[in-house]
């Protein structure tokens, strides 16, 4: 009889929607389509433009409740590129990021706030050169599916914020290179295998 009374609620449970049990799922950045580009004001006449590349990191997320996401990442200062290459070893060099010293920037976020319709705003803290400070990214989820050249379940966001150099001790130079930094990222990041992990059970959601 035990066994009888329990069926009403074993079946409830089973016809309960997938999204009602979802659980945030592991991620790692890819490094081939994770890139971080910054504009900045160059004496006046233009913006300056930046890339950072080769990114790597790690994502915890479950799109039914961004408040539960987590990322932290990687960036090699080495992977810098301005479009020159004497540009380049002076922005690596010891009067900007010093990249001998300080080969990696981090972040790694503290709090996402959801914003409705695949947005949130995600603070955490910037490490570059030893000094830490807040930033926030206003984040937008594009795709949660099956990369069609991979076949592996993929993340896909894009980010945007800005922040103050001078902040982070890059001090060179205040009346030729402006103070702003505005920041664009584009990001991937793959599901992460584990023992539960079946490829064929991913379902594919287009954002």
């Amino acid at each position: 009889m035990a066994r009888i009374a329990r069926l009403p609620s074993v079946l409830l449970v089973a016809l309960l929607p997938v999204t009602a049990i979802a659980a945030p799922q592991d991620y790692e950045l890819d490094p081939v389509h994770t890139r971080v580009v910054f504009f900045i004001d160059h004496a006046g006449l233009s913006q300056a433009i930046g890339t950072f590349s080769g990114i790597t990191g790690r994502l915890r997320f479950d799109p039914e409740d961004w408040r539960t996401a987590r990322v932290e990442a990687r960036i090699p200062i080495a992977r810098l590129d301005m479009g020159d290459a004497d540009w380049n070893r002076q922005m690596l060099g010891r009067q900007f990021f010093d990249a001998a010293r300080h080969p990696e920037a981090r972040f790694v976020s503290t709090s996402v706030e959801p914003l409705g319709d695949n947005r949130a705003r995600v603070t955490g803290q910037l490490r570059v050169r030893d000094v830490s400070r807040q930033i926030t990214l206003d984040v937008t989820l594009n795709a949660l599916k099956r990369n069609p050249m991979t076949h592996r379940p993929s993340a896909g966001f894009s980010a945007s914020g800005s922040l103050l150099r001078q902040e982070l001790g890059l001090l060179a130079f205040p009346t030729v290179i402006g103070n702003r930094v505005d920041l664009r990222i584009e990001a991937e990041a793959i599901r992460v295998r584990d023992a539960g992990f079946d490829d064929t059970d991913d379902q594919e959601t287009d954002r």
